[in-house]
């Protein structure tokens, strides 16, 4: 018997088995237990490694469905290498994720956190929140895919002016800069960067250091292993940085944030930015439609949520 395995928190495991009531399907919490030995088609969330080491305890795996955007935590040549099909909906939480920008740089602009983690310290620093309007400000977006687009789209109308690094697979229309021009010339910056060899630790010293003499605004709404967090949360205390936001924070980065006793205008969310109830009902449609349509025919490939 063939069986799908959902990891807890990435889809709806009733409505699934609503759904497939003659199919069997098992939720786990993670990978760590051993999985079921007849999983065909494992549905998984962010956070969670999906290796040889994993693909080897699946021997009859033949999908993997994310519902969601990113898939660095997924090794893909493996899948590719095991005849895995791949199933993901990159673009369903970027709207909400842009959002979450949009809030995040009026938040910075205004010194939100700072004095939020001032009160908490004993200390009333109304001086030192002393904020911007963010139109008079110009942002700089660091990747052009889903998340990059939807943080275009939800900044635009408040901003003085927003642009893209340049880079030859963004999409045509978008007014671009060069990234050293874009260094240069913006007070906010948007990390929307997937993680690839390329672009870890990419936003590090050199970064920061360049971008300097602007004291910009710093919001990562990629992955967070595209900063040197230390690094940025040094340029944040030594005034290099006006703000720093970080959304995608996992249980293993908490190390990272912990131990000031200075207050900050820090703002970190645990990975929140599409964690919203429309986009959560949409993501479960999706992945339930999907799973129907795998049991039923093996043949289906869906990319980037379309069909």
């Amino acid at each position: 018997m063939s069986a799908v395995l959902v990891l807890r928190g990435a889809a709806d495991t009733n409505a699934i088995r609503r759904a497939l009531p003659d199919v069997a399907v098992h939720e786990l919490p993670d990978l760590d237990s051993p999985p079921p030995a007849d999983t065909v088609v494992l549905v998984l969330r962010s956070g969670v490694r999906l290796g040889e080491r994993e693909l080897d305890a699946l021997p009859r795996l033949r999908h993997v469905v994310r519902a969601g955007s990113g898939i660095d935590h997924i090794d893909v040549s493996a899948l590719r290498h095991r005849g895995i099909t791949l199933h993901r909906n990159a673009e369903a939480g970027a709207g909400a994720v842009g959002e979450w920008v949009l809030a995040a740089a009026l938040a910075l602009a205004r010194r939100i956190p700072l004095g939020h983690h001032a009160l908490l310290l004993g200390q009333h620093e109304k001086q030192a929140c002393m904020g911007a309007s963010l139109g008079t400000l110009a942002a700089g977006i660091w990747g052009a895919g889903p998340v990059g687009l939807a943080a275009d789209w939800a900044l635009a109308p408040f901003m003085d002016r927003t642009a893209f690094a340049a880079w030859p697979s963004n999409p045509p229309g978008l007014r671009e800069l060069s990234p050293t021009a874009l260094m240069e010339q913006s007070q906010v910056h948007v990390i929307a960067l997937p993680l690839r060899p390329t672009t870890g630790q990419l936003i590090g010293e050199d970064f920061l250091v360049r971008v300097a003499p602007r004291r910009p605004l710093l919001i990562c709404a990629g992955r967070l292993e595209t900063l040197d967090v230390a690094a940025c949360l040094r340029a944040l205390a030594d005034g290099r940085l006006s703000g720093l936001a970080l959304d995608p924070v996992e249980r293993e980065h908490l190390p990272l944030l912990a131990g000031s006793t200075t207050p900050l205008n820090l703002l970190a969310s645990p990975h929140i930015g599409a964690q919203r109830s429309d986009v959560r009902g949409a993501l479960d449609r999706w992945a339930v439609d999907l799973l129907k349509e795998i049991t039923a025919d093996n043949r289906i490939l869906i990319e980037g949520g379309r069909r």
